[in-house]
């Protein structure tokens, strides 16, 4: 298990975007060159994350956070994959019009998990803000691992290709059609042996409904789940931290990043 690392630790570095790509309806992957990735070596983490200083209008920035894929300490490359909300929030917005030699300042990586090769079977479920972590997790999985990865998004046009091991069984949910993502993982066949698992996305879905179920009722130890709320229906960002601060679960605050 991995004790969380926090990017507030890591230095600032200058990181220039050198290509961008659309992934779905609701998703860009932008690519990253940096002055220095040094902060990189040796982490294992699959769910690494930044602090991105977004610039808004007014010349300032406002703080973010996103999960660093596929980063190269020698070639100080890595991508990051936006949400688009169309002109609504800040980062999906400045994803939507980053084209070459825009600049960013980010600080990181952060980080508390990447899959347990020795766990019998593994479990990975989230909405479109955890599947770059669920995506890069997939990767680092051994050729045998076993399992589930279950992914919503709000609609069939959102659907992406993703890489998985042959035992892992994907199984995209359209919003619009499918029960809801809680409801999927409690009918979900339960495996033999044990699991470990990586659950995160909208806060209320994640630590109300599939957080109980899989520590109570499934008796899962804490210390084999790894789940979190991302962000809040209804709030912004910004709302969303200052309403994070205020919850706790089993006396610990419980909503990550």
């Amino acid at each position: 298990m991995f004790s969380a690392v926090k990017p507030e630790t890591k230095p600032e570095t200058r990181v220039v975007v050198t290509a961008t790509r659309r992934l779905s309806a609701g998703m860009i992957r932008v690519h990253f060159l940096a002055e220095d990735l040094s902060a990189f070596e040796g982490s294992v983490c699959t769910d690494r994350f930044l602090r991105l200083e977004i610039p808004v209008g007014d010349g300032s920035t406002v703080c973010r956070t996103y999960t660093a894929l596929e980063p190269s300490v020698a070639e100080r490359t890595f991508a990051i994959d936006f949400v688009l909300h169309g002109d609504e929030g800040v980062a999906g917005r400045w994803a939507a019009h980053a084209g070459p030699g825009d600049v960013l300042t980010v600080r990181g990586p952060g980080g508390t998990y990447a899959p347990d090769p020795a766990a019998d079977w593994h479990l990975l479920v989230g909405d479109e803000s955890g599947l770059p972590a669920i995506r890069a997790a997939l990767a680092a999985l051994p050729a045998d691992a076993v399992g589930y990865a279950v992914i919503e998004v709000p609609s069939a046009e959102h659907l992406q290709q993703v890489e998985a091991p042959a035992g892992v069984e994907v199984r995209w949910l359209d919003a619009q059609v499918d029960p809801p993502l809680a409801t999927v993982v409690r009918e979900l066949p339960w495996r033999l042996g044990r699991v470990h698992a990586f659950v995160h996305g909208e806060a209320e879905v994640t630590m109300q409904r599939i957080r109980p179920y899989l520590l109570h009722e499934r008796g899962m130890p804490r210390g084999d789940l790894s789940i979190s709320g991302y962000w809040r229906r209804g709030n912004t960002e910004d709302g969303f931290r200052t309403w994070k601060r205020s919850q706790a679960v089993d006396g610990q605050v419980a909503y990550a990043r």
